[in-house]
């Protein structure tokens, strides 16, 4: 197996993968071929190396791993049409599609194959994504290609597909909580006497120091937050009134009420 990439749909996740894999130095250019109807939006692929298509049967002929990247309701007659290019003793495919389980997979292209299933964030696009990856007969050196692979984008997690919906309330939706905490930060410190931007600057990199911390030390939250409480200090009497007010038991029903929702119930 020669390990060459195809990415099946060169829109904003397929480009931000093309471009961390290169960036990091994890592939050549020449290793990796973009495919979409349009390649004119591909240009800035094309003139770093990179190999685009239009014809995703040219894709497959070229790579062993398939990395499908397409709208969800685009994957059925994208992978009907390239069925009959597909072997399953070549080609390893993996999913980013969203809400497109395993089973799904197989049922259009059989069960023989090793699939994928990998979920990133909107963070892939500046290489710091956390995705959560599940697979389907794959072999040890295959998983271990795959976690090096979104390795490169950011951090990667392998989870039992059963944790996907929760993986996409916590790592996805999480996105969007996170946004909306350092928003808050940012209106108290305008209360306080910051202008906009300032405040803006503090609380996004106070909250991303704090998840380094966590990230690089793996210590529990609680440790990190002990040493910056001291006796009647204005951190503990601020974080207590955080608590009087409901912040950990509504961000907690929040995740459960997304969850909820993610899986109809």
């Amino acid at each position: 197996m020669s390990n060459k990439i195809a990415i099946i749909g060169g829109g904003n996740l397929g480009t931000a993968i093309a471009e961390g894999l290169i960036s990091s130095g994890f592939k050549k250019p020449g290793e990796i071929i973009v495919t979409k109807r349009n390649t004119a939006t591909l240009q800035p692929l094309k003139e770093k190396g990179v190999i685009v298509s239009s014809s995703n049967e040219e894709a497959v002929a070229f790579a062993d791993w398939i990395i499908l990247a397409v709208k969800p309701f685009q994957v059925k007659d994208i992978l009907d049409t390239l069925k009959p290019n597909l072997k399953a003793d070549k080609h390893v495919l993996v999913s980013v599609i969203t809400g497109i389980w395993i089973s799904d997979l197989q049922e259009i292209v059989g069960k023989d194959f090793t699939l994928f299933r990998a979920m990133p964030n909107t963070a892939i696009a500046i290489r710091e994504s956390i995705t959560c990856v599940c697979k389907h007969n794959a072999s040890a050196t295959q998983e271990q290609y795959v976690k090096d692979m979104f390795d490169q984008l950011g951090k990667t997690v392998l989870i039992e597909e059963k944790l996907m919906d929760a993986a996409t309330v916590l790592g996805a939706c999480g996105t969007a909580y996170a946004m909306r905490y350092i928003r808050a930060n940012i209106q108290g410190g305008i209360e306080i006497g910051f202008d906009a931007a300032t405040a803006s600057l503090i609380a996004a990199q106070t909250v991303k120091g704090a998840a380094e911390l966590l990230l690089t030390r793996h210590t529990h939250p609680e440790q990190e937050i002990d040493k910056v409480t001291t006796p009647k200090g204005c951190t503990i009497a601020g974080l207590n009134e955080m608590e009087h007010q409901g912040f950990s038991s509504s961000l907690i029903k929040g995740i459960s009420t997304s969850y909820q929702k993610i899986v109809g119930k």
